[in-house]
């Protein structure tokens, strides 16, 4: 059964995307820690980041790195980088700007509109 991941890189579910190529996806996490959380996936569902073919692992790194620049110039904050593993089956890193509300753990409940407006900061 594909994870939610494998029907959001299909199309399946929508998200709201900041960053994709033929290899990785990048969207904003709809539970975020912080404004601007944002998972980075693999197009190939693979359940462990370490099980991911050599290529494909150092690019999703190099995405991340490129998005971590990115959140850093646009949002003015560090970028933590967490990869959990556990919560969906489908290698994916999680991104966390570190504003001053950051606490691990903690979500926000963020509108359609402030989605959008930092889909539109984010993308590249």
């Amino acid at each position: 059964m594909a994870s939610i991941f494998a029907k959001i890189v299909s199309g399946e579910i929508p998200c709201y995307k900041v960053y994709e190529d033929e290899t990785v996806l990048a969207f904003l996490d709809i539970h975020p820690e912080t404004r601007g959380h944002t998972l980075v996936i693999p197009k190939i569902e693979v359940d462990k980041i370490y099980d991911l073919p050599d290529d494909v692992f150092e690019h999703l790194m190099s995405v991340c790195k490129k998005l971590s620049k990115n959140m850093e110039e646009k949002l003015g904050a560090r970028t933590l980088w967490k990869v959990v593993g556990t919560d969906v089956p489908h290698a994916h890193v999680h991104l966390t700007p570190l504003d001053e509300n950051w606490k691990y753990g903690k979500t926000l409940e963020l509108s359609e509109d402030e989605f959008k407006e930092i889909q539109k900061i984010l993308s590249l």
